[in-house]
């Protein structure tokens, strides 16, 4: 069952309290006047409502009632502001008066458990995070808190939470991964003969090779490395067919009670098997010398993509690219303004295939920006064309299209030159460096609640 508001956050205990006490700080305060509103709730109700239309159950009306979505959108966008993690959050926010009375906990009540405020970032998903974004710009433009005149856009890459990979240690990992599923299943089963032997040690003596061999810098050493890496591969190649062999004597014996959840483990473990063969077929394909497409840098996190922005510290990251939309009031120095949710999309986008979703979100917020300022990764034609329904005065494409007189030109290019620095500030302060949630829909799940407290947090300042 769905709870909105929470209840009242004062109790006896608080008569007791000092009055400096009781108040919330100057950005705790403005932050407070801002999730005031109600109406900034409505995105959660309509989420709700979509999910009764998809499952049937009335999980508006009856149920195990959830945590208050006034409270719980209050934790997350502490959470994003100081970077904590779900328990960081829980234990601060339990020792805190201030942030208690923030989030409109009485000091009487226990604060959420962070398994609960982990498990509803999931179910509300990265689109109704999105809406509350939309509903609070529209609320600032509509009370002419906000002027947007100017929009300067640009793309960077959000890592994702892995390290770097290599396929001896991606092989090295599936081994670990399908022996753990594989004793987990075959004791589901009661199964004594199919099972998934365990390589790890000897994976780790191939890893060692490969590390004293390269230390060698030689030409002879590439080549015993591959020799090494192609070694590690048959010993997955051994675990993957254990697996795929236990994963079908457990669907052979999914009878009775708990046929549902042996079938279930089963499918679990042929997941992993398919992905493990993928990392089996790199490196059959970098032995060969053949070119790999679509590349899996991570079994844990298999939307995650090889990305090449030419960066001299980071030639190579693994991520996703979102692409950031500012528009602000002027194009003054220090000009700062509202982030508009990201477009995205799976690989390595060109700025130009991201911009048709970028735009797609301004006319929805209903925001013709005189001037747009874009980095040289944009392409003069489709950038043109994307943006002929805005209609904007001028269109400043660094290095390609300077549109007006050179004092225009210069006051465009310092404009653009500060989206760099907002996007620095949003990896920073909020998060988006890397994404501690697995999974393109993680991703985003992050993506947005950073880009939702930063807004937040921008209309504070205007505020006070």
């Amino acid at each position: 069952m769905l709870t909105l508001l929470a209840e009242q956050a004062e109790c006896l205990w608080d008569d007791a309290l000092p009055v400096e006490v009781k108040e919330l700080p100057e950005d705790l305060a403005a932050l407070d006047v801002l999730l005031s509103d109600h109406e900034l709730l409505w995105p959660i109700v309509e989420r709700w409502q979509q999910e009764f239309r998809e499952t049937g159950r009335l999980v508006l009306t009856e149920g195990r009632p959830t945590i208050a979505m006034e409270t719980f959108i209050r934790l997350m966008v502490l959470k994003q502001r100081y970077r904590w993690g779900y328990r960081t959050l829980v234990a601060e926010v339990s020792d805190s008066i201030h942030l208690r009375r923030f989030c409109r906990i009485s000091l009487s009540e226990r604060v959420p458990d962070e398994s609960t405020v982990r498990k509803l970032t999931r179910r509300i998903g990265a689109e109704t995070v999105s809406e509350l974004t939309r509903a609070l710009i529209v609320k600032a433009c509509r009370e002419k808190r906000f002027r947007p005149r100017a929009v300067r856009i640009d793309s960077t890459v959000i890592e994702a939470d892995v390290k770097y990979p290599t396929d001896a240690g991606l092989a090295s990992s599936g081994v670990r991964v399908l022996a753990r599923e594989g004793r987990k299943l075959a004791k589901l089963i009661a199964e004594k003969k199919a099972r998934v032997r365990d390589r790890s040690r000897a994976m780790g003596v191939k890893l060692r090779a490969i590390s004293r061999t390269i230390r060698r810098r030689s030409g002879e050493a590439k080549s015993e490395v591959l020799k090494l890496t192609a070694q590690t591969g048959e010993l997955l190649h051994r675990s993957i067919e254990e697996a795929r062999r236990l994963a079908a004597a457990a669907r052979r014996k999914a009878r009775g009670r708990g046929a549902k959840a042996k079938l279930k483990a089963a499918a679990s473990l042929a997941q992993w098997a398919d992905r493990c063969e993928k990392v089996a077929r790199q490196i059959k394909q970098r032995i060969a010398g053949e070119p790999i497409k679509d590349r899996l840098v991570s079994l844990h996190d298999p939307d995650a993509r090889p990305i090449r922005k030419g960066k001299l510290g980071k030639p190579n990251e693994f991520g996703f690219v979102s692409q950031l939309a500012e528009v602000t009031e002027n194009t003054k120095r220090g000009a700062r303004g509202l982030i508009l949710p990201a477009s995205t999309e799976l690989g390595n986008p060109a700025e130009d295939t991201l911009l048709p979703g970028t735009v797609a979100e301004l006319e929805r917020l209903g925001i013709s920006p005189r001037e747009v300022a874009l980095d040289g990764g944009f392409n003069t034609g489709p950038t043109n064309s994307a943006l002929a329904d805005l209609q904007p005065k001028n269109v400043f494409i660094a290095g390609r299209q300077e549109p007006g007189s050179k004092r225009t030109q210069r006051r465009l290019r310092r404009y653009r030159t500060g989206a760099e620095g907002r996007v620095s500030h949003l990896k920073r302060r909020y998060g988006l460096d890397r994404s501690r949630l697995k999974g393109d829909e993680g991703r985003q799940i992050w993506t947005e609640w950073g880009i939702l407290a930063y807004d937040l947090d921008t209309l504070a300042i205007r505020e006070r």
